[in-house]
């Protein structure tokens, strides 16, 4: 009883001298900080309060993500293609159509191109249902689409390092190496760079701050964020058409010997 009340007592100092103090120099600090270590482990049991408060909401998320959106014949993987892959051209493409309205309503005109990353693409398109999870494997990152303008100079620099053949997604571009692996043509909206030009290429912001090497998008001419997430991109292209069936074609290839 003593040492409850003993306890009682510092407490009501502790708290008092607080206050007078916080009216006095109108500042706020914390008095004091209490830590204890819980262990969680696969031997802790379920919360069942907290699992009644997270269950609508879970619930929630997982019917939005098991959304069928779209469907896709077969399946397609970013290793069907040395130099293209359906799937690779699918996402390049669904940023092209997608997001070139919204550039031309803000600037007055259309991007020229689409360039994003091999690396970006991270899973396949599996035969079957798309669903809204099918875009969140394929693009799990929060990367939103960027319009950068480069300069003739830069948009050369840019199919020099093309030509290492790794088949990252183009759109509205079109390459083709020799058979010693040397640029033979470059072509953007069919026709050849010219020094004087500048030329507007959507990409993503990883790639614009040097993702995966790519210096030629540093120092560019203009850049305008479009505030669209890569993943939304493809949610919305999924939304717009009932079957989901890409194709290999000739926007880069190399001569064959």
């Amino acid at each position: 009883m003593k040492r409850t009340t003993l306890i009682t007592i510092i407490s009501s100092i502790v708290i008092y001298t607080t206050v007078v103090s916080c009216k006095k120099e109108l500042h706020y600090a914390p008095e004091r900080i209490k830590s204890e270590l819980i262990t969680v482990n696969n031997n802790t049991g379920e919360n069942a309060e907290i699992v009644s408060f997270i269950d609508p909401y879970k619930n929630a998320i997982q019917a939005e993500m098991d959304s069928v959106l779209a469907v896709a014949p077969a399946s397609y993987t970013k290793k069907d293609g040395k130099f293209n892959t359906a799937v690779g051209n699918m996402m390049a493409d669904a940023v092209y159509e997608m997001t070139n309205p919204v550039f031309e309503k803000r600037a007055g005109y259309p991007f020229n191109a689409v360039l994003l990353n091999y690396g970006g693409i991270r899973s396949a398109l599996n035969q079957g249902p798309i669903t809204t999870r099918t875009a969140y494997e394929l693009m799990p990152f929060e990367n939103e689409v960027v319009v950068v303008e480069l300069s003739g100079k830069q948009m050369k620099a840019m199919f020099q390092y093309l030509k290492n053949g790794t088949a990252h997604p183009i759109s509205g571009m079109e390459i083709q190496l020799s058979t010693d692996g040397e640029v033979k043509k470059a072509l953007i909206q069919g026709k050849e760079v010219a020094d004087n030009n500048t030329y507007f290429i959507a990409t993503n912001d990883y790639l614009m701050n040097g993702g995966d090497n790519m210096t030629f998008f540093e120092n560019p001419v203009s850049v305008l964020p479009l505030d669209y997430k890569i993943r939304n991109v493809l949610i919305d292209y999924f939304k717009k058409y009932d079957t989901i069936a890409p194709v290999r074609d000739n926007r880069f290839t190399r001569d064959s010997k």
